[in-house]
């Protein structure tokens, strides 16, 4: 691999390290204090959704861009979408969304070959 490259991976593992690092040490100076806890600085409260919609937004795009690719994520996303809406839970809606991303691929690729 290149010097370019593993700069971009230490670099990444430092960037992750930090963000899940960091509010463990904040809280942890914070919950040492004398006074009690501080309340919670506003950065702290919008760091995970912030978090979690930089994956949602990696995850939806396709790595390979092409029709069969953003109608397998459109669909996966859709029943993502909808088994949490039924289950309201974690593990369900990612593991019907997973699937029918899957059965989407597997059959565009047996119905077009090449």
């Amino acid at each position: 691999m290149s010097v370019e490259l593993w700069i971009a991976v230490a670099m990444s593992a430092l960037g992750t390290l930090l963000i899940r690092v960091a509010p463990f040490l904040w809280m942890q100076r914070r919950l040492n204090q004398r006074d009690g806890p501080s309340p919670l600085p506003g950065w702290l409260a919008t760091l995970g959704p912030l978090m979690i919609a930089a994956v949602l937004g990696v995850s939806i795009v396709p790595v390979n861009p092409g029709t069969t690719s953003w109608v397998a994520t459109a669909l996966g996303l859709l029943t993502t979408c909808l088994v949490w809406r039924r289950t309201r839970s974690l593990g369900w809606p990612v593991a019907a969304g997973v699937t029918v991303f899957g059965v989407v691929v597997i059959l565009a690729a047996l119905a077009l070959p090449g």
